[in-house]
C-alpha cells in the first residue's frame, strides 16, 4: 500500500471518529512494519481532525533526492576510502548530491 493509500484509509477512519490508536492497531495488524509509524497516524489524524482535507502529499521547499547511481556509489565510496573521517556535508560538497541522496548511500551501500 503507498503513502496516498494509507492518508485515505486514516481520513476515512478520522471522519468516523476512530481514534489514533485504533487506526494505527488496524493498519499494523494488516501491514506490519509496512504500516505508517504511530506517531505518523497521530499527526496524519490530528491534520484531518483540523480541517485538511487534501490526501495528496503537497510538494515541499529543499532540494530533492538525487538519483542513486553505481556512478555516484563509486564516487561516495571512493572519498570516503580517502578520508574515512569526511561528513556528510562534505561528501555533499564533493559529489554535489544532495544530502537524502549520500546518507541512502551511506546506509545501504557501503
Amino acid at each position: 500500500m503507498n503513502k496516498e493509500n494509507f492518508l485515505f484509509y486514516i481520513t476515512v477512519r478520522t471522519a468516523l471518529n476512530i481514534e489514533a490508536t485504533t487506526i494505527d492497531d488496524e493498519l499494523y495488524t494488516v501491514f506490519g512494519d509496512e504500516a505508517p509509524s504511530f506517531q505518523t497516524v497521530i499527526r496524519w489524524s490530528q491534520w484531518f481532525r483540523e480541517g485538511q482535507e487534501e490526501v495528496e502529499d503537497k510538494e515541499r521547499p529543499g532540494r530533492p533526492l538525487t538519483e542513486i547511481t553505481s556512478e555516484n556509489i563509486e564516487q561516495v565510496h571512493s572519498i570516503i576510502n580517502d578520508d574515512p573521517y569526511v561528513t556528510t556535508e562534505e561528501l555533499q560538497t564533493e559529489t554535489t548530491l544532495s544530502h537524502g541522496t549520500v546518507h541512502q548511500i551511506i546506509s545501504d551501500h557501503l
